[in-house]
């Protein structure tokens, strides 16, 4: 049995998807049934409730573990890995984030290393996936695009390696049915270096049309940010996100996706034609 935590998320959905369509045995972890994928079997628990966490690892061997952005992730990456060697699973996906440095020393993935770090102390078998940033982020600028509004840009021209997340699933996939993926950390990268711009030309010309940016001081978003109600922690995290692009400190391209695939990876491009649409709902 396959335990899917995050099924209700980007990756975690399209893991699951995967999983059930190879007939492999698919149990998802949700807070909320009724959000469940509609596949496998479901269990309802809280990562704060060992009892529940308890439950939904019972007869399972692999794990995906998939913990949502925010100030609680390395506590509940804790609880599941935990959870995980009580009950015997044999291997350990984590869903982490490709390691980089701010000016400052700051990694902003750091929030994941406490979850790895007990992984990598568990006995178990582990997999590490450190993906870029995904190209489902910029669906945040749906609504911007879809009514002409100019979308605001906190990065300026720092580029990063644009990642599929159906990418970063199938090599999820791959780690968690196959061999030769244990005790290795996996950088996952599409296949360019590409900023704000870069991303919205393509999408332009695919929508046939020029979209406008407007820059946004890192200090005023994380600021937006507070005032809209986030997370200190989770503004904090972003906006040093946000700087590390900045000053052109992201990681460069990797052939990972292409060695554990087979094939090369996705562009943004590729991607942004599948999920037009989304950018053209007013």
């Amino acid at each position: 049995m396959i335990l899917i935590t995050g099924a209700t998320g980007t990756i975690g959905s399209h893991v699951t998807r995967l999983l059930a369509g190879r007939g492999e045995p698919v149990r998802v972890l949700v807070r909320d049934p009724a959000r469940a994928p509609a596949a496998g079997e479901v269990v309802r628990a809280d990562y704060d409730d060992p009892g529940s966490l308890a439950r939904a690892f019972d007869g399972v061997t692999t794990a995906f573990l998939a913990t949502a952005f925010g100030s609680a992730l390395p506590r509940h990456d804790l609880a599941m890995v935990e959870a995980a060697r009580v009950a015997g699973v044999k291997k350990v996906v984590k869903l982490s984030a490709i390691p980089v440095s701010t000016r400052d020393g700051a990694d902003p993935g750091a929030w994941h290393r406490p979850g790895e770090e007990a992984m990598e102390a568990s006995g178990m078998a582990w997999t590490l996936l450190r993906p870029a940033g995904f190209a489902s982020n910029s669906l945040a600028w749906a609504g911007a695009v879809a009514s002409g509004t100019p979308i605001p840009n906190f990065t300026g021209d720092g580029a990063q390696p644009v990642v599929d997340p159906r990418d970063v699933a199938a090599v999820a996939v791959a780690a968690l049915t196959s061999p030769g993926h244990e005790s290795r950390a996996h950088d996952l990268t599409g296949p360019a270096m590409l900023s704000v711009p870069d991303q919205l030309a393509i999408l332009g010309r695919l929508l046939g049309r020029t979209l406008e940016t407007v820059d946004v001081p890192v200090e005023a978003a994380r600021q937006q940010m507070l005032a809209a109600g986030a997370d200190p922690v989770l503004a904090g995290i972003a906006s040093s996100g946000w700087t590390m692009l900045k000053e052109g400190g992201s990681p460069g391209v990797t052939g990972t996706v292409e060695a554990i695939l087979g094939r090369p990876a996705a562009s943004y491009e590729t991607w942004a034609e599948a999920h037009l649409t989304a950018f053209t709902r007013s």
